[in-house]
């Protein structure tokens, strides 16, 4: 792994190898695969814009043969800060094809937050809108490529139609280089061997005080979370999953979400944002039948069904998830009201994820968060000392598993308070288990703040 990560001890290694749940396969080599398996279904729809797996494939190998050409090279980190597109899959597998770690970024996070990302892992590209809603991402770059000596590649995406005000290639006054992101377009060379014990990508938490700490994320860990998630919720190739909520959340990207979408041969749509205005038209056009909504969302899409009209037949499940369980009231409404199961969700970007399952009584499912993913996800509820507590008492949920990080990046300090010694992470989350073992997730530690959905 790359140095500043913390590896799982070899006895764990070997148990999830042991067990199936790690099976050695880089993700962008099992997008190869996918393209090989379902070449002519569609695997992204966007507006206007539907592209076939084989399409996606052979613009992630000609993208990323345009990153080596513009110096992008193995282990190198690059900050990827895009809206729900197309481009933001193909350049998220292209980078992996490279070598390259993708670091996702929200769209929302500005000159502090995207500094921060790019001093700890040194990283030396940027992808990112030119200009996003009024917003000058390029002018963020520049300032941020000024104070450091990092940041050297900026790739700028322009919506299709467009063309950005900063013009085509060009270099600053401290040698940084821009290019459109549209560039990157060359003949593909040679595949790269990968270990699937590497870093795939990094995911930000929301769920620490401060600056966002960076969380690694291998790619037998996220393969195993994707495909885990997406046996659970039966998904099929007959599927679509909507890509509602922000397409660089662990939630929408991998839990199951994209990724475990296109794991099935299932079609990805991407909705530019979540509001019911844009969701519920379309549920109805690209038949949907399958989403992942946080409790806020869920409430307005409820509130806005009277007047939208949308007919929302082909939906099977709903996801609920988010820093906050969501209310009875709101949970009760989904099945009568969008004619679909519910699955509640608690989810984190380091890794745990507990979910109802489909076969559940309505009462677990409206009032728990379900039960871990995975067979080998170890789970403790403690008190203030550390020492369990009986199942029904609440206490502080702590996690340990095949896909839960075992260190955030270069955070040797912060490491010390947020895992045990035997290699427990700290959730901050605060629960009880039923008799039945499901989890009820309560709130969070005071100095814990909640995050992001997933």
């Amino acid at each position: 792994m790359l140095n500043g990560c913390t590896p799982w001890p070899e006895e764990f290694v070997d148990r999830y190898w042991m067990s199936g749940h790690w099976r050695g396969y880089t993700l962008d080599d099992l997008l190869r695969d996918w393209a090989q398996r379902y070449g002519p279904r569609t695997a992204l729809v966007h507006g206007a814009t539907r592209i076939t797996y084989a399409q996606l494939n052979r613009r992630v190998d000609r993208m990323a043969a345009g990153l080596r050409l513009r110096g992008m090279r193995p282990g190198q980190r690059v900050v990827v800060q895009l809206p729900n597109v197309p481009e933001l899959v193909s350049t998220v597998f292209a980078l992996m094809r490279v070598g390259a770690v993708p670091v996702f970024c929200p769209l929302s996070h500005r000159a502090p937050e995207v500094s921060h990302l790019v001093r700890v892992t040194e990283a030396v590209g940027y992808v990112a809108p030119s200009t996003y809603q009024g917003f000058d991402h390029t002018a963020m770059a520049a300032g941020i490529a000024a104070q450091g000596p990092f940041l050297r590649r900026v790739f700028t995406y322009e919506p299709p139609g467009t063309s950005s005000p900063y013009g085509g290639f060009s270099t600053d006054v401290s040698s940084c280089h821009y290019f459109p992101l549209g560039s990157l377009d060359s003949p593909p060379g040679p595949a790269l061997a990968q270990s699937a014990g590497e870093v795939a990508l990094f995911l930000l938490s929301g769920r620490t005080a401060g600056t966002p700490k960076v969380i690694p994320r291998t790619h037998n860990d996220y393969a195993y979370q994707a495909r885990a998630a997406a046996e659970l919720v039966s998904l099929t190739e007959n599927d679509v999953y909507l890509a509602a909520l922000p397409a660089e959340s662990n939630f929408a990207f991998g839990c199951p979400g994209i990724l475990g979408a296109l794991s099935v041969g299932a079609t990805v749509v991407l909705a530019d944002t979540p509001e019911p205005a844009e969701c519920l038209p379309l549920i109805e056009r690209e038949r949907v039948t399958i989403t992942s909504l946080d409790p806020g969302t869920v409430q307005l899409w409820l509130d806005q069904l009277p007047i939208n009209q949308a007919d929302l037949s082909s939906l099977r499940l709903v996801q609920i998830g988010g820093a906050t369980p969501s209310r009875r009231a709101t949970a009760e409404r989904i099945g009568p009201e969008l004619g679909c199961r519910l699955q509640q969700v608690y989810g984190m970007a380091e890794g745990l994820l507990t979910l109802t399952r489909p076969g559940d009584p309505d009462e677990t499912v409206l009032t728990t968060q379900g039960r871990p993913l995975s067979p080998d996800d170890e789970i403790r509820i403690v008190d203030s000392d550390g020492k369990d507590v009986p199942d029904g008492d609440h206490g502080e949920l702590l996690a340990r598993g095949p896909y839960t990080l075992r260190g955030y990046y270069r955070a040797p300090g912060h490491n010390a308070r947020a895992f045990t010694a035997d290699g427990f992470f700290r959730t901050g989350a605060l629960a009880r288990r039923t008799p039945d073992g499901d989890l009820v997730v309560t709130g969070r530690r005071a100095e814990q703040p909640s995050g992001e959905p997933g």
